[in-house]
């Protein structure tokens, strides 16, 4: 029989391929693998867990620091590297839901009770019962510079090595490629496209060495974010990617790979199937959310093609098209046949498509987790 793994260990040898004592479960390591606040509120009074602590721990998506209470309940194998807000507030959104958000985030309602919040020009606004913040992106830090926020990063990192078995990753790093207006300026404007891709590269570069040399030794994966497709296609073509894109981010992969044992994890919504093994040969470990509802994403196809290449993480449960609307039982016969394609061979750490949207039932959320639990060995 297999020796039990902690967490870490269990995630770090599902992304590398090798045999584990069983499947690796994740619920919000990162700010596309989490939960609205809303829903987290609703599944800790299912379950019937107290919900006067709850934390919203991105304030744009409104998505909530999963505690270890139900990180354990569900048997989940990493924890959220950001540090809790040092000062903070409670935000009483709506009826039931009242959240804690850091003391530097602080909406206002209008005169239609939306919830407004501002930084000089820049507005986003969630709509009176709304679920997330819309417009321009705005998340102002509580550090006073990048030192204090690196001092702050580091205390959490080594604690949860330290104190934790959990796995946990770094988000926050350009993927070179920054949506349809890069796409357009492809065609219209190449060398300019070069040279912000080379100041980007050098951006990065001076940061992950930071990170490194600062807590490298604590941490397990960095975030590259770099959504690249479409509900039917990508954004760019493989040739176009590969020209203006892969280069930089296989120079940056590159350089993490030899100055340390940190993996790259990509984050990529959309039908990105053609681009996947760009992808790979730029030196990415692991690719998120895995949007199985999006055009050529089909589990059977991509588990064939890559499955031995890259770590899936994600794709265990379709939230566009079965979390929102199917039955618990319903719920748990899709999650058993999408891991039964991704589970053989290892290369899979189960993770719902994104993030769980703030109007899903508990009882759907606890028959994906329980179900992926059951059959992770």
């Amino acid at each position: 029989m297999q020796e039990t793994m902690t967490g870490r260990q269990r995630v770090m040898a599902a992304i590398n391929h090798q045999p584990v004592d069983r499947m690796p479960i994740d619920l919000g390591v990162h700010f596309s693998t989490g939960i609205s606040a809303f829903a987290y509120r609703n599944l800790r009074d299912y379950l019937g867990l107290s919900t006067d602590q709850i934390e919203v721990a991105d304030p744009v998506q409104m998505l909530a620091r999963v505690d270890e209470d139900i990180l354990q309940r569900f048997h989940c194998d990493a924890i959220l590297l950001n540090p809790p807000s040092r000062k903070r507030h409670v935000w009483q959104v709506r009826d039931q839901y009242a959240f804690w958000i850091g003391e530097h985030i602080r909406p206002v309602r209008n005169d239609s009770q939306d919830w407004l919040v501002t930084n000089g020009n820049s507005k986003m606004r969630m709509p009176a019962g709304g679920y997330f913040f819309d417009g321009d992106w705005i998340n102002p830090g509580e550090y006073a510079d990048e030192n204090e926020r690196l001092k702050a990063y580091a205390a959490r990192a080594e604690y949860i090595y330290k104190e934790t078995g959990y796995f946990t990753l770094q988000m926050g790093f350009s993927g070179y490629f920054g949506g349809m207006d890069f796409a357009c300026d492809i065609l219209t404007d190449p060398k300019d496209i070069i040279r912000r891709q080379e100041a980007d590269l050098t951006r990065n570069l001076a940061r992950i060495t930071q990170v490194i040399r600062t807590y490298g030794p604590y941490i397990q994966a960095i975030e590259v974010n770099s959504d690249l497709g479409l509900q039917n296609s990508p954004y760019l073509s493989p040739e176009n990617y590969e020209r203006y894109c892969q280069p930089y981010l296989q120079r940056f992969c590159r350089f993490v790979h030899d100055n340390s044992d940190i993996k790259i994890f990509l984050h990529s919504c959309g039908a990105i199937a053609p681009l996947i093994p760009c992808i790979i040969e730029a030196g990415v470990d692991i690719l998120n959310p895995v949007q199985i509802s999006a055009a050529g994403m089909d589990p059977k196809l991509l588990k064939e093609r890559f499955g031995q290449k890259i770590c899936f993480w994600g794709g265990g449960c379709d939230t566009q098209n079965v979390l929102p609307w199917a039955t618990p039982e319903e719920v748990s016969r899709h999650v058993k046949s999408t891991i039964g394609i991704f589970k053989p061979g290892s290369g899979f750490v189960f993770n719902q498509v994104h993030n769980i949207m703030g109007n899903i039932r508990p009882e759907n959320i606890v028959a994906m987790l329980d179900t992926a639990w059951e059959i992770s060995f």
